[in-house]
């Protein structure tokens, strides 16, 4: 028989966005640019990247800003956001960070300083129990395979973009080719797991310096961000400002039929108590808030 019985999910209400184009035209460049780090100060060397690319230039520094920025956000998901959603210890950063290279990884994954790379040595680095194992093995625990999932959809690419349609603009994206990815999302979906372990083999590649490569062209960039790729539509006259577009990994996490809103659909009503934490995992740049519905 036909189940008819009311139904409680939850749905996302974002913020209205910021009037970016509006603030920054006709503004000086450098003015511009400080502005958008200080209204968007989680990507700032993304951003910064971005706008000299778009512009025609690319500062040494580039790589290293978004670098570290990733970094800092990946860890700050393990040892302290992540930890007190899951009732978990929380943790400082590991001594010289910043740093990175092989001082860093080796505190993270032991003397090889080498992340998990087979399925067997991923469930033996779960069942380690340390500051980055400890909140996958319970985002695990939380989500039975097909729980909060997308689904594939189509990676986002530097002509596409611009779309802001549904597209995987994530971090996930970058490494869904590794090994232990492809075996977590064949064996649970394109879910938390997934989604939170893409941030383990992003800190072994930025805290070596490793991101892809920026693209520029036509006074547009697209560039590697900590949530995946950033873009920039910049045209300067005279030095200042005449047209200006952006476009980011929220962008595709908040479109229609796009990955925040398949991940909602598929989260069982049980378990709408982990709405914060699913959020977090897929982690917009702006405000979200997620109110629960109930179907007739």
């Amino acid at each position: 028989m036909l189940d008819t019985r009311p139904r409680t999910r939850l749905i996302a209400l974002p913020a209205t966005p910021h009037p970016v184009a509006h603030l920054l035209l006709g503004k000086p460049v450098a003015e511009a640019e400080g502005l958008l780090q200080r209204l968007f100060n989680l990507c700032r060397g993304a951003q910064a990247a971005a706008v000299s690319a778009a512009l025609g230039s690319r500062g040494a520094e580039t790589a290293a800003a978004i670098c570290e920025d990733s970094l800092r956000d990946h860890l700050l998901k393990f040892f302290v956001i992540w930890p007190g959603l899951l009732d978990l210890p929380q943790q400082p950063l590991p001594v010289g960070w910043r740093a990175g290279g092989d001082a860093l990884l080796g505190q993270l994954f032991g003397p090889e300083a080498v992340a998990p790379q087979t399925p067997d040595a991923f469930a033996a680095f779960l069942a380690g129990g340390g500051p980055l194992a400890a909140p996958l093995a319970r985002i695990a625990a939380l989500f039975a395979p097909g729980e909060a999932v997308s689904g594939e959809l189509p990676g986002v690419r530097f002509d596409t973009i611009w779309a802001r349609g549904a597209q995987e603009n994530s971090v996930a994206a970058r490494h869904a080719a590794h090994p232990v990815m492809r075996h977590i999302e064949a064996s649970h979906g394109r879910g938390p797991l997934w989604r939170a372990t893409a941030r383990l083999y992003d800190i072994a590649a930025v805290a070596r310096g490793i991101l892809p490569a920026i693209e520029a062209r036509d006074a547009r960039a697209l560039v590697p961000a900590a949530r995946g790729a950033y873009a920039i539509h910049i045209v300067a006259e005279d030095g200042r400002v005449t047209a200006f577009d952006r476009v980011t990994p929220t962008d595709a996490l908040l479109a229609e039929g796009g990955i925040l809103a398949r991940s909602l659909a598929t989260l069982p009503e049980e378990k709408t108590g982990q709405g914060a934490l699913l959020l977090d995992i897929l982690d917009p740049c702006s405000p979200v808030s997620l109110t629960e519905v109930r179907d007739a």
